[in-house]
């Protein structure tokens, strides 16, 4: 399965390559083409790999059928007939908005999320939606005062002082608070 769901991996990062091609000649003219394969940006793959994971395909293995040469051609059989762009697994995954201590899952509930920031990026502002919303949790919000080493000076030598300046910050955390009017139940955990 590994191997299967590798080469599926490298396919995706190879069909997700653009051709980018450059000219070269005098006063911008085109009398060479350089043309080559680029990678993509890494979310453009991830994006791409996420929604094969949503679609991979379950498969059933006999039990002990790796053990014998008939058993290990009786794999190959399954996997042959999958494409290998396509994720396969053995098991559904758990749902991992909630704790399971046996497959050591600690759940989202109480888990801090980002929010409000200039330098987050569009995937870090959605964070509170995709851990607490999409598991039917509320966002709570909590005032915390934090201190931290500014004011650094470097004194010959070779010391550096600080102060300790303290600041109120706002956190947000998934909580089992009753969620505002509109917001998404629960959505159980999709495979794999």
């Amino acid at each position: 399965m590994n191997l299967h769901n590798n080469e599926a991996g490298r396919k995706a990062v190879k069909g997700t390559m653009k051709r980018t091609c450059k000219c070269h000649g005098v006063s911008g003219s085109c009398t060479t083409q350089t043309c080559w394969l680029q990678l993509p940006e890494f979310r453009e793959v991830g994006a791409h790999l996420k929604e094969k994971y949503h679609a991979a395909l379950k498969v059933d293995l006999l039990q002990g059928a790796g053990n014998s040469a008939a058993g290990r051609g009786a794999i190959a059989d399954t996997f042959r007939s999958i494409s290998t762009r396509e994720l396969v697994h053995l098991e559904d995954s758990p749902d991992y908005c909630l704790e399971n201590k046996t497959l050591g899952l600690l759940g989202t509930e109480g888990r801090e999320c980002l929010r409000r920031g200039r330098a987050l990026g569009r995937w870090e502002r959605r964070s509170c939606r995709r851990l607490c919303g999409d598991c039917g949790l509320a966002v709570e919000e909590r005032r915390a005062e934090t201190v931290s080493s500014c004011n650094c000076k470097f004194h010959w030598c070779c010391a550096v002082r600080c102060e300790q300046c303290r600041r109120r910050v706002t956190k947000y955390f998934c909580s089992r608070a009753e969620r505002p009017r509109g917001g998404a139940a629960h959505k159980p955990a999709r495979k794999p």
